[in-house]
């Protein structure tokens, strides 16, 4: 078997909490998830999560005009 350059383990790196939650919560990140609960192959409770997790600061900056809209800025 053959490792390919996508395939081939990054060289070890620490990165303090604190900086993944900081490049996270600057960005947002969406988390989807679905939780089925079943008895002998019957379907009695399905729920479908989503959250949005992103810093106050992030949602309240004016995102940049969509050229499309044909608005001048």
């Amino acid at each position: 078997m053959t490792l390919t350059p996508a395939d081939a383990p990054m060289p070890g790196r620490q990165v303090a909490l604190v900086d993944l939650l900081d490049r996270l919560l600057a960005g947002g990140v969406v988390i989807t998830g679905d939780l089925v609960l079943s008895i002998a192959d019957i379907d009695l409770v399905r729920i479908s999560l989503r959250a949005l997790i992103t810093s106050v600061s992030t949602l309240t900056e004016p995102s940049p005009p969509d050229p499309a809209d044909g608005e001048p800025p």
